[in-house]
């Protein structure tokens, strides 16, 4: 007998097609060029590579004089256009929680009878390894000592003391929290709608359907998704490179005399080369390996591994002092959100926490958006409209002021009472303070050495589900949109990713290139706000339809129709064993 539930889902689908797909004849990579393991996109594909080549080149080349240029770009951005980054960002958070509670929170993404491809718990895992998980490993620590030390002059706190400490972590949960989980979940939700309800390409240059139509499929749409590759590869690239300067100062740091007692790994730039490869090999093995089988897995063990560290300080660290100061710190972060969401010390002090913190955060996520907005739409297929904001908006932001309030607040009860936290936190340099602060914050409590080198596996996990994610965004957006791409395609991006980023590592072009990704957050700023609205043009669509008579009766036909299949599939199945009688008899 056949399934009816299948039966349903494959007439729902084909009326998806009918209702809601534009009436175009264009497919997702449907000029694409196939050969030699690939599929690719004629233009986007490389015309990508070219400027990657040329970018690279050009940063080595220059060297200080890069990166110079670069820091001047951001500059300008940062303080001429602050006030534009934060009114952007709110907006963006107004639009979400609009679309979640108001008449299209219901819509599923998919169409009606869409099922969901991964567990919750494995789309919670995957989106938050690709959102910040990396960030909160290297900001969790010293941003909160930073503030305590250099309290926000919103807050007009005393640098050293327990209104700093309160006002030190209110401001990490406003830069962790909402904010930057409404730009991932905007881009997210638009990218996951036009290209699983109207049969879109998954690419960025979807989201303007409604103002472009089938000119995406134009030079439009091509400089859209070039300029998304652009800041995907550099942003991962340069992360990667960075990121790697940091693993290599936590190696050096647990391994030193001073916690093992054995002889101190170097830092050097070949350790930091050698340690790309490293990382690079196994994101390839993973994204070989595919969504599911690879990167699904990878990033179920960094959450493990998260809880697990996590698990640990909460226990041995000071637990009442966490969990006092997780609830003061909602408590103050509540209360001032909205006075902090548009706060931006043009009248008075505080104005460069905004400027140097606050701003810079604002441009990288909303830089980093198309990137982890298209991996979080890759794996949402099948929940509404407000399940997947509440997923993406609400579940993460918690969960991260946790995770800040458990080693924030280890650190500065540290700081408060004197200890080695404040006291490295004086004797180093920043930077080096940066490198090192997760790790001086363990080590002050019990098995130091032991909770350092998880600590260091975790991070470098957190790069690998990062490569692993860009690797297929990327493929997306190089392949003309399409959802599955070849292995060896996979292959080729994970590597190129690892090769830019150990080139400009030697060269010493990461810096430079760290503040251009930042400079294209304020173009990125102004398409999605643009998006809002296509985004608003698309739901709206779908809704009217929904809610029409036309659909109704669609509907009813389907279940009609299925009903019918359903009936005439069990007669041949009775008739078949009765041997040969009629197929009224075999109904009866």
């Amino acid at each position: 007998m056949a399934d009816k539930s299948d039966a349903t889902g494959e007439m729902s689908e084909g009326l998806q097609v009918e209702l809601f797909h534009p009436d175009s004849d264009r497919k997702p990579g449907d000029t694409n060029y196939q050969g030699y393991g690939f599929d690719v996109h004629p233009i986007v594909f490389p015309v990508a590579l070219l400027i990657i080549g040329v970018f690279v080149a050009v940063t080595i080349l220059l060297g200080e004089g890069a990166g110079e240029m670069y820091s001047a770009v951001r500059s300008f951005f940062e303080t001429t256009f602050g006030w534009f980054f934060l009114l952007a960002v709110n907006i963006f958070i107004v639009t979400i929680l609009y679309f979640a509670f108001s008449k299209y929170g219901k819509i599923r993404i998919g169409g009606v009878e869409a099922r969901k491809e991964f567990s919750d718990f494995s789309w919670m895992a995957m989106l938050f390894s690709a959102g910040m998980g990396i960030g909160l490993m290297f900001f969790s620590v010293v941003e909160p000592v930073f503030y305590f030390n250099s309290p926000p002059g919103f807050f007009g706190a005393e640098a050293g003391t327990g209104a700093a400490a309160s006002a030190a972590m209110a401001q990490t949960f406003f830069h962790w929290g909402f904010h930057p989980w409404a730009i991932y979940g905007l881009v997210g939700l638009g990218l996951a709608f036009f290209s699983f309800n109207r049969g879109l390409p998954l690419t960025f240059r979807s989201i303007f359907w409604p103002l472009l139509g089938d000119r995406i499929y134009g030079w439009p749409g091509h400089v859209i998704d070039l300029v998304t590759v652009f800041a995907t590869l550099f942003g991962l690239a340069t992360s990667l490179g960075l990121g790697v300067a940091q693993v290599n100062g936590g190696l050096a740091y647990v391994s030193g005399d001073a916690v093992l007692g054995v002889a101190s790994i170097p830092q050097t730039t070949l350790i930091q080369v050698l340690l790309i490869a490293g990382i690079t090999l196994i994101a390839t093995a993973s994204v070989a390996a595919g969504l599911d089988s690879g990167v699904k897995r990878l990033s179920t063990l960094n959450l493990y591994l998260m809880l697990t560290l996590l698990g640990f300080l909460l226990v041995v660290g000071p637990t009442v002092y966490i969990f006092g100061t997780w609830v003061q710190g909602l408590g103050t972060y509540f209360g001032n959100l909205l006075s902090l969401s548009f706060f931006t010390g043009a009248q008075g002090s505080g104005g460069d926490i905004v400027q140097g913190w606050t701003i810079f955060y604002w441009a990288w996520w909303i830089a980093w958006s198309p990137f982890v907005g298209m991996f979080i739409a890759r794996i949402s297929k099948g929940r509404t409209v407000r399940e997947f904001v509440i997923g993406v908006l609400f579940l993460p932001s918690m969960f991260s002021t946790i995770w800040l309030s458990t080693f924030g607040g280890s650190a500065l009860n540290n700081a408060l009472a004197g200890g080695a936290v404040q006291t490295q936190y004086n004797a180093l340099e920043y930077g080096v303070f940066e490198t090192l602060g997760m790790f001086i914050a363990l080590n002050q409590y019990p098995l130091g050495a032991i909770s350092g080198i998880l600590a260091t596996l975790l991070v470098i996990t957190f790069f690998v589900t990062s490569s692993d994610s860009g690797s297929l965004v990327i493929d997306h957006l190089t392949s003309g949109g399409k959802h599955d791409v070849p292995r060896a395609q996979r292959i080729f991006w994970a590597l190129t990713e690892g090769g830019v980023a150990a080139l400009l590592l030697w060269g010493g072009g990461l810096n430079a290139l760290q503040t251009a990704s930042i400079a294209t957050g304020f173009p990125f700023a102004v398409i999605l706000l643009l998006m809002c609205y296509t985004v608003y043009l698309g739901l709206n669509n779908e809704y009217e339809i929904l809610e029409s008579e036309e659909f109704a009766e669609r509907i009813q036909d389907v279940t009609r129709r299925d009903e019918v299949d359903v009936v005439s599939s069990g007669s041949d199945v009775v008739t078949d064993v009765s041997g040969g009688g009629s197929g009224a008899e075999g109904s009866d």
